[in-house]
């Protein structure tokens, strides 16, 4: 299990309740900023931080990229 900063642990909780715990259901930084009422850059370089810790992915789309959890 990797530590994870109270920021980090907000920002994993937001997308386990917005439901992106698989490739399947991705969610965008908007989604988890507005979930996690934090805002969309604070967010953002969460989720680069957490990706490059292994505990989220990142899938490049067309538009925004999405996000998912893949440990926690």
């Amino acid at each position: 299990m990797v530590d994870l900063n109270p920021i980090e642990q907000l920002v994993v909780q937001a997308m386990k309740e917005l439901g992106a715990t698989k490739a399947e259901a991705l969610k965008t930084a908007d989604d988890i900023a507005k979930k996690s009422n934090r805002p969309k850059s604070m967010v953002t370089n969460t989720l680069v931080a957490l990706a490059n810790k292994g505990v989220i992915k990142r899938v490049a789309r067309e538009k925004a990229s999405g996000y998912y959890v893949v440990q926690a």
